[in-house]
């Protein structure tokens, strides 16, 4: 089922040029989406040490929590992406960039959808699997996710929570390519419940993400949903209100995150 809008993507990120880290920025214009992706080498080169200058003390605190050095520096280099990038919005310097937490959807607590605690700031949506880190930011409420393809177990037992017509989706997919098909659908399926704010919070049979077909039930009312191409073992999917521009995927150089 083709999305309500299908923007081309003008460059595939694995032969794009890298673009140059941004220093200032335009805000995104209503019914606009801008995609930035990182691609985080393993390991980190050590010449290359991080700059944790930017980050907050909870986000410090974060990353000294983490066990594997791997995990660390994803989680340190996408941190720093976003502040980067947002400052670059904002006008500000990547560590005056604050970060609040929107109401739940589901619940009305202060543990919703991440934002800028700013007065008219843009809206983001960051998500990292595996060595990739994409970031959406839009003028109005924007989700994304990238992930590597699951386990054939994950494949299993998350598919038996999903949409019914989704289900049989990926059962009906050969063997060979069945956490390829569940991957796609779950990533644009994480990347709504983002867009929504209400996370995992929502029930996974609520909400149709599949490739559509005869017969098949139509995409969520509203919400634009886009297969973003990143490159060869990732799936990645945006969504957001009415889009109605197109897109590109702007490749970010790892080097600029050294200190």
């Amino acid at each position: 089922m083709p999305s309500p809008f299908d923007p081309a993507v003008t460059r595939h990120p694995e032969t794009a040029a890298r673009t140059p880290w941004p220093t200032t920025l335009d805000a995104p214009a209503p019914g606009a989406l801008d995609l930035w992706l990182l691609h985080v080498p393993d390991p980190w080169p050590a010449a290359a040490a991080l700059d944790l200058a930017p980050l907050d003390a909870g986000e410090r605190a974060r990353a000294a929590a983490f066990v594997r050095d791997t995990d660390r520096v994803r989680y340190v280099a996408a941190h720093l992406m976003l502040r980067r990038v947002l400052g670059a919005y904002l006008h500000l310097p990547p560590g005056d960039v604050e970060f609040t937490r929107e109401p739940c959807p589901c619940c009305g607590e202060d543990h919703g959808r991440p934002a800028v605690a700013a007065p008219g700031a843009p809206h983001f949506s960051l998500s990292h699997g595996g060595g990739l880190v994409l970031l959406g930011v839009a003028a109005g409420a924007v989700g994304v996710d990238v992930e590597e393809p699951p386990a054939e177990s994950t494949v299993r037992d998350v598919s038996a929570a999903l949409h019914p017509a989704e289900r049989e989706e990926v059962a009906a997919a050969p063997p060979e390519r069945r956490a390829a098909v569940f991957a796609r659908l779950w990533v644009r399926k994480e990347a709504y419940l983002k867009g929504l704010g209400t996370g995992l919070g929502r029930e996974l049979d609520l909400d149709y993400l599949g490739n559509g077909g005869p017969g098949a039930p139509a995409w969520p009312e509203g919400w634009t949903v886009v297969d973003v191409p990143v490159g060869a073992g990732h799936a990645a999917a945006a969504v957001r209100g009415a889009l109605s521009s197109r897109y590109d995927v702007r490749r970010l150089d790892p080097a600029g995150l050294a200190g």
